[in-house]
């Protein structure tokens, strides 16, 4: 198969889910076009999808399930049967309905789903779990993954991926980020909020409702201005340690 254009598109709030898209790129050993959901979330929209193209799609798993935002995102992406090499990055939980989940939403925008990959990065709210993920094993591992979907590029069957539908139920996580005195209403944080959900205004202000606690303003902050509540974090990782203490592996879906 002649790959007429490589795409490597990936949801990335606080840097773990880019490690591992970049991981997987350099196993496929093709030169892609980088497409940031959060850094640039309109050039999405200007693609103009073939058949022979293949996009490698990366989010994170959000309580078993893919960030609200990506479908909204993918709703105007109009593929012509590409493929889509489907990878869920998650902290040493679980994955849950996540992959089931995109390509649900992958495939109502025209892509055919050929592979899939399950990732751990370190978590991204409690970064206990997951430590120093993806590590030299996981890259090692990873890229071998990619190799092998590469070896069957040229498919056209979709893998049976884990998962249930309907879907698990998810309301949110109690972890909204906090804003400190060191503020100085830059507006990166506004700016480069995937849900709008922090006022350009007034950076200061953040609707919780909008907010899906991803982080991205926490990770991008130049003086450290916002957080979360490190009593609720405390709480939340003892009642996650025993789910979460074991090294969860990578799996491929072929």
């Amino acid at each position: 198969m002649s790959i007429m254009k490589f795409y490597n598109i990936f949801f990335s709030p606080t840097g773990g889910t880019k490690k591992v898209a970049d991981i997987i790129i350099n196993g496929t050993r093709q030169e892609a076009e980088v497409i940031d959901l959060i850094k640039d979330p309109e050039k999405i929209k200007k693609l103009q999808l073939k058949k022979d193209d293949v996009c490698l799609v990366v989010i994170p798993s959000y309580g078993g399930r893919i960030p609200s935002v990506i479908t909204d995102m993918f709703r105007n992406v109009k593929a012509d049967g590409t493929k889509a090499i489907l990878t869920v990055v998650f902290g040493n939980r679980a994955i849950d309905d996540t992959l089931l989940e995109l390509q649900d939403v992958l495939e109502a925008s025209g892509f055919v789903c050929i592979a899939g990959m399950e990732a751990v990065a370190e978590h991204s709210l409690m970064h206990q779990f997951g430590t120093g993920r993806p590590d030299s094993l996981d890259e090692k591992e990873l890229m071998g993954f990619a190799a092998k979907i590469m070896e069957n590029i040229t498919t056209q069957k979709t893998p049976e991926f884990p998962g249930n539908r309907p879907y698990r139920q998810y309301g949110g996580v109690p972890f909204k980020p906090i804003v400190n005195k060191k503020c100085t209403s830059c507006g990166l944080c506004a700016k480069e909020c995937p849900t709008g959900a922090i006022s350009l205004d007034d950076p200061k202000i953040t609707d919780n409702d909008k907010c899906i606690s991803c982080m991205h303003c926490v990770a991008v902050c130049p003086k450290n201005a916002r957080n979360y509540s490190k009593f609720i974090s405390f709480i939340a990782g003892r009642k996650m340690k025993k789910i979460c203490s074991d090294r969860k592996e990578n799996k491929l879906y072929l």
